[in-house]
């Protein structure tokens, strides 16, 4: 059985996409553990957070009884043995699959029995990430899209071991937080990244091509398209780091030339311009600065 979920917990939580998911968590009015090995890390993202309240206050998304409940729910540790009492685990660690094993191996031994383990995934398997566990029927795909705190879907994924109970009870829980789930098979990019990686690829070519400037292919995006953001805003968002991993990934499986890592993108991440986590990549930011906020 999967018991209702009242706490949950993060693991990467000093990353954008883990802050983002504490976000989400704490929004909604669970009780949130923020868990990452960086104090750094975690204080700037609690920076964040703060800001991030605010400015939804400031723009009538939120009241400030709200805002006050949400933050006085979040908590942040360094301490895996924090998250003990979370009836929800969600980890958005790196994209290793030996970490991510290793993760869960951990958690087995302080989570409770009925804790579902879900993984932030969106290039490794979900099935092979939950081998890591004794209990790979508790663990399920759960795959935010950046900025987690401001786009609605997760592509919501079961391994081949993921119980019918722990699917649902994950699901439900996304649809408490006001989040849309849609369900995808285990396979990696699932459908956005599937669909994203190969034209992002082409953006850069473009770059690299001389096409044009970064600034006047995102507005051509946008306003001809009308996409929010344009792909090299989105590639500098996700992480050059992560575009390229998910090229490597991609590219072995479909043998599509347009998802095969562009020259630029890998001199980039060499040069550790990686967008903004970094403070530069295609364009410079305030590494203080929650997108959104």
């Amino acid at each position: 059985m999967t018991g209702k979920i009242e706490t949950v917990g993060v693991c990467g939580a000093g990353g954008t996409m883990g802050a983002g998911i504490a976000i989400v968590a704490a929004r909604a009015g669970f009780r949130t553990v923020a868990c990452d090995v960086s104090e750094d890390s975690l204080a700037r993202a609690r920076k964040q957070t703060e800001g991030f309240f605010g400015k939804s206050v400031d723009r009538g998304k939120m009241s400030e009884a709200d805002r006050d409940q949400a933050l006085a729910g979040l908590s942040h540790t360094t301490r895996l043995e924090e998250l003990s009492g979370c009836d929800l685990v969600i980890e958005a660690i790196y994209e290793d699959l030996q970490a991510k094993r290793e993760l869960l191996g951990l958690l087995d031994g302080i989570c409770g029995h009925d804790t579902i383990f879900a993984s932030n995934t969106s290039t490794l398997s979900i099935t092979e990430i939950a081998a890591g566990s004794q209990r790979p029927d508790k663990v399920v795909g759960m795959h935010f899209c950046l900025p987690a705190q401001l786009m609605k879907l997760i592509e919501m994924s079961p391994g081949l071991l993921t119980s019918p109970e722990t699917f649902q009870a994950a699901w439900a829980w996304t649809e408490t937080c006001d989040q849309v789930p849609v369900e995808t098979q285990d396979k990696p990019g699932f459908i956005l990244n599937a669909l994203l990686v190969p034209f992002n690829n082409d953006a850069i070519r473009a770059v690299e091509a001389g096409v044009a400037e970064p600034t006047a292919i995102d507005a051509a995006i946008k306003t001809g398209l009308g996409y929010k953001m344009g792909p090299l805003e989105l590639v500098d968002l996700v992480g050059l780091d992560t575009q390229l991993r998910l090229c490597e990934a991609f590219y072995p499986i479909t043998l599509d030339p347009r998802a095969a890592t562009p020259p630029l993108l890998r001199r980039m991440v060499a040069a550790g311009l990686l967008g903004r986590k970094a403070g530069k990549g295609f364009y410079t930011y305030d590494r203080d600065a929650m997108f959104g906020g």
